[in-house]
């Protein structure tokens, strides 16, 4: 997702080749952290998992995927990519707003299930594959060499669940004014547990259930903590682009590539990309340039990602008739200056108790919700209200009818 202002200019092949030091690196990285700007863009991301309504216990294989979405241009122009384990994620452009956005989304969505439902597959919408292990069937060398990296370094189980087991629904929204950067990312990370509860959607994970709504948020919290939790003192301070790139020296490296078509290789080790930038661990035997830093940015996975724009990754993928009014309340409570003051309000009312915290932002972000999709948010709203989430609501479909139960919005209803 881009901005609604120009990303950073990239520098020519020479610059993007030259050895990079500690300070050269952390300078590259806090230059395109944040983007200087007005508020109001917003991308959607949405992934979902490919299922044979044939054979639903059997991954789709590769290449009946890549075939049956070759060709395929989403009419609202979505970017259509294949995740490790076969989920479609389909990204929307950048569009001033969340109902533009949404529209997008739904429109592009719809294209997409068409053409797969020809050839039988199906997307189920939730934060874990239900029912299948996960099994990864993209071939490309970087999913390869990420598997070998997290069994390398102890997390090998939640690493294959990450790759290939879950979806979610990522909300981009501009970084806004410079001088609000601040204010911005601290009170974006004290909604974190309150948006996380209201988006957890994946009770079950293979077939196992761990007691919570979301088995995905468990997987990212136990996943290489150095790449995908970032501390509390390096997320509220006066610098975010500095604090952002003092994480990114911190993490460990993953992968490495000798050009832009060459393979990804592992890092089977654990080495900081402060470490490789100062010369004390060489990886490959030389140091790293710029496109390696890029590459290197492009592993890091916390619950809010600076690309220049805020990138938010803590909520599942919901079932279709559920993620445009989740899209609707983050948008709001994000956006919104009303909405976000009393969302800071609610969070603080219910302290540790995220749960209720999340019925709180609905409340919150009705008033600023767009007509157009407030019916969405008021129906997620009354869900809440008769005791249920739709976390549960796909917990009882996934027991009655199996991996298939969730594919259509009516059997939420």
């Amino acid at each position: 997702m881009l901005s609604s202002v120009e990303q950073v200019a990239g520098g020519d092949a020479g610059e993007l080749a030259a050895p990079l030091d500690v300070a050269a690196a952390h300078e590259h990285v806090a230059a395109r952290a944040l983007r200087d700007g007005p508020v109001g863009t917003v991308g959607l991301e949405l992934e979902r998992h490919a299922v044979d309504l044939r054979e639903p216990l059997r991954r789709v294989p590769w290449d009946r995927l890549t075939g049956a979405l070759r060709g395929v241009l989403p009419p609202a122009g979505s970017r259509v990519t294949l995740e490790p384990g076969g989920q479609v994620e389909l990204s929307s452009p950048p569009l001033p707003g969340v109902v533009a956005a949404v529209e997008a989304l739904r429109r592009d969505a719809a294209h997409v299930d068409a053409v797969l439902a020809a050839d039988g597959i199906a997307l189920l919408s939730t934060g874990t594959d239900l029912v299948r292990r996960p099994e990864r069937v993209n071939p490309g060398s970087r999913y390869a060499a990420m598997e070998q990296h997290f069994t390398a370094v102890g997390h090998a189980a939640d690493g294959a669940a990450m790759m290939c087991s879950t979806a979610s629904l990522q909300v981009n929204f501009d970084a806004g004014p410079a001088h609000r950067w601040p204010q911005r990312l601290a009170h974006l990370h004290r909604l974190l547990p309150a948006l996380a509860a209201l988006g957890a959607c994946s009770p079950l994970l293979a077939g196992r259930a761990d007691g919570t709504r979301s088995t995905r948020q468990g997987v990212w919290r136990r996943l290489e903590p150095g790449r995908c939790t970032r501390p509390a003192d390096g997320t509220g301070g006066p610098d975010p682009a500095g604090e952002w790139a003092d994480f990114a020296l911190a993490a460990p490296v993953m992968l490495v590539r000798d050009g832009e078509d060459a393979p990804c290789r592992p890092v089977l080790e654990p080495v900081t990309l402060a470490e490789w930038a100062s010369g004390r661990r060489l990886l490959h035997g030389r140091p790293p340039t710029a496109d390696d830093v890029d590459l290197h940015l492009s592993t890091l996975w916390p619950p809010v990602r600076l690309r220049g724009f805020l990138e938010l990754r803590v909520l599942d993928a919901v079932p279709a008739d559920c993620w445009p009014g989740l899209a609707a309340v983050v948008a709001a409570v994000v956006d919104d200056q009303r909405a976000a003051d009393a969302a800071a309000a609610v969070v603080d009312e219910f302290g540790p108790d995220a749960a209720g915290a999340a019925r709180g932002l609905l409340d919150a972000a009705l008033p600023a919700v767009p007509a157009a999709l407030r019916g969405c948010a008021e129906a997620w709203a009354d869900l809440l209200d008769a005791g249920r989430h739709p976390a549960d609501l796909v917990l009882h479909r996934a027991r009655r009818d199996g991996p298939t139960g969730c594919l259509t919005a009516e059997e939420l209803r």
